[in-house]
């Protein structure tokens, strides 16, 4: 590594490691800037360590305990004993130290030098880290967040999705307070596992965000594999008893079980950070900025889930990556929030990008769009998976298509080729025309647009 490289002076200096600063990072030295990247805890940050890639873990394990379980459907004669919840996590643990390794490797092979240990903002150009001032002609802040408690105890029986993902036992009973995207992948691994699950959402519906269509669906579906819910309602209380939890909703209602988990959403991670001491504008925590992820402090920009909107990885990732772009003057394209896709890992899964039918009407006007349905059970490789679900599309009435959404089992593959008719503004008439091979879900994509287009072909 250069001396410039060993030094405490970098072209651009990022605060955090997870996948928002990490990608910031490998961008920035690839057009050959000198690059310091602050992290505390581990590089991958919640998304590798206790998010994305050990949840799903856990629901491919889910998976295969409902294939064992329903295998005889099939024609193929298995026997279910057992799901051991301690060789879950080790096999959980070993796909997350993998990865963990590779990265390491990685950003040592790019020569990213890792400052290890908790770093604050102290100027507009620097970050000290343990007594040690770095100074960047860039900074990056990639905080991250973390998981929102609403001031309950987590600890023993009430815990967050981290503490959820080191339980080395499976629970009789759960009670989960949350029915968005972390509460329901929860409630739908924890249901496969056997636990009685119930998800308490202070909201009318599950994964609120969505398309009504997919949230019918997905309510249907849970209650058919035995996942209640309790919904309209919020909590007021909760409190561990001699043998597990009790929680008390705001119309005196009670549900006890052996476990809580607090899957109420994730807040950003910027409070002692220093950022309001050098004039960054912060709202509820969030670090607002502008359109091209400035804050307007300085050279000082702001990345991934501490930047309102949505908090995904792959968000965090386009984030990052375009920031290094911006500092290399490169210009690059922003992509708006509703662009971006989204995949909730629930059986069934669901895929969206784009608007939804509702925000469709809200932006463009009630009479200003058009939308269609197309039932899964008319597709060949549903059948064969044995899954129900629809693919919706949504399109300004004479333009083009503006939201693709999916609910069903592996329906998450198809979210490349919706993201492409979405964020390219393709007409169902260029979509109508593509050859989606067969037999495949992919077809339902195009099944969908000759419909859209007024000339259905299965439907």
């Amino acid at each position: 590594m250069s001396e410039k490289a060993n030094a405490q002076e970098f072209d651009v200096l990022v605060l955090g490691g997870g996948s928002a600063g990490y990608a910031a990072a490998l961008r920035a030295v690839q057009y050959g800037m000198t690059v310091g990247l602050v992290e505390k805890a581990k590089l991958g940050g919640t998304c590798l360590h206790w998010g994305c890639i050990p949840t799903k873990a856990y629901l491919h394990a889910a998976e295969l305990a409902d294939d064992a379980r329903n295998s005889e459907k099939y024609g193929v004669k298995t026997t279910f004993e057992e799901v051991d919840m301690a060789a879950v996590k080790s096999y959980k643990d070993g796909i997350v130290a993998g990865k963990f390794k590779g990265l390491t490797g990685l950003m040592k092979m790019k020569k990213v030098q890792v400052i290890e240990g908790e770093g604050k903002l102290v100027s507009q150009n620097e970050i000290e880290v343990d007594g040690t001032r770095y100074s960047g002609k860039n900074i990056v802040l990639a905080s991250g967040s973390q998981s929102k408690t609403f001031g309950l105890p987590i600890g023993g029986k009430i815990m967050t999705s981290t503490e959820a993902l080191e339980l080395d036992y499976t629970p009789k009973s759960a009670i989960i307070l949350g029915g968005g995207v972390i509460g329901s992948e929860f409630a739908s691994a924890w249901n496969s596992f056997g636990v009685d699950v119930t998800i308490i959402e202070g909201l009318d519906h599950l994964v609120p965000n969505e398309d009504p269509a997919i949230i019918k669906v997905l309510e249907r579906e849970f209650k058919k594999r035995g996942i209640k819910t309790n919904l309209g309602t919020f909590f007021e209380k909760v409190e561990e008893t001699g043998d597990g939890v009790k929680v008390t909703l705001a119309d005196g209602k009670e549900f006890t079980a052996e476990v809580c988990l607090v899957a109420v959403g994730r807040g950003p991670v910027t409070e002692g950070l220093g950022y309001e001491e050098q004039g960054i504008t912060l709202d509820r925590g969030f670090v607002i900025t502008d359109e091209r992820l400035h804050t307007g402090v300085g050279n000082i920009y702001a990345v991934g889930d501490i930047v309102p909107g949505l908090q995904l990885a792959h968000r965090g990732y386009q984030q990052g990556i375009f920031v290094a772009e911006e500092i290399a003057g490169n210009n690059p394209l922003i992509v708006e929030d509703v662009n971006i896709p989204k995949v909730t890992f629930t059986d069934p899964e669901i895929m969206s990008v784009g608007y939804s039918e509702t925000k469709a009407k809200e932006e463009f006007g009630e009479d200003a769009i058009e939308v269609t349905e197309y039932n899964l059970a008319g597709n060949g490789k549903s059948s064969i998976l044995g899954t129900g679900g629809i693919i919706k599309m949504v399109r300004q009435k004479d333009g083009p298509i503006v939201g693709v959404h999916g609910i069903g089992k592996r329906i998450s593959e198809q979210i490349g080729e919706a993201q492409l008719i979405v964020n390219w503004e393709a007409y169902p008439e260029d979509v109508a025309t593509f050859i989606h091979a067969h037999p495949t879900q992919n077809e339902s994509l195009g099944e969908a647009a000759m419909a859209l287009n007024g000339h259905p072909l299965h439907g």
